[in-house]
């Protein structure tokens, strides 16, 4: 490794819908793996919103806007924490959250009227379907593909050896 540029940081991708509850438990390990990595690691959230929850699409482009307004993690973590309430009473928890987090709601209802982050997320979804991806939670890390739709055991493990190996190769 050249001592006088950084490594650049391991890249994961976690394949979310924001109506499922296991990518909500799935939320902790996250939390986890940015204390221990922090710059080392780049979590990028990726869409897969899936038919059966009738929300997770507006949820997603919802989520796009939040990080346009610089708070997209805040935003994801506060859905995912009120996927019955999503379910129940639909787009307008959307807006309320958003400002409740201080952001812009009327851009908000505006980014869901005007489908701005339509192609984001269909780009994701299409993405998602290439590689295999059927469900969520899903992680992507150095080309390695970790299905969390049907348990989360043992996943953050198997994260982190991924995640240290590739760093050691780095820094060899």
């Amino acid at each position: 490794m050249n001592d006088s540029a950084p490594a650049a940081p391991v890249l994961l991708d976690f394949w979310c819908e924001l109506q499922c509850p296991d990518c909500r438990h799935a939320l902790a390990d996250l939390r986890v793996l940015r204390e221990r990595y922090g710059s080392r690691l780049e979590t990028r959230l990726r869409h897969f919103p899936l038919e059966k929850h009738r929300h997770a699409f507006a949820a997603a482009q919802a989520a796009e806007e939040a990080f346009e307004q610089g708070r997209g993690w805040a935003y994801v973590e506060a859905v995912l924490a009120r996927t019955d309430d999503l379910a129940a009473k639909g787009e307008p928890v959307l807006l309320e959250i958003a400002g409740e987090l201080g952001l812009d709601a009327e851009e908000f209802d505006t980014a869901l009227i005007d489908g701005r982050h339509i192609l984001i997320v269909d780009a994701d979804q299409a993405e998602g379907k290439a590689i295999g991806v059927t469900g969520t939670p899903t992680y992507v890390v150095d080309g390695e593909r970790l299905d969390g739709g049907t348990s989360q055991e043992g996943l953050r493990a198997r994260i982190e050896a991924i995640v240290d190996r590739v760093v050691a190769r780095e820094d060899a």
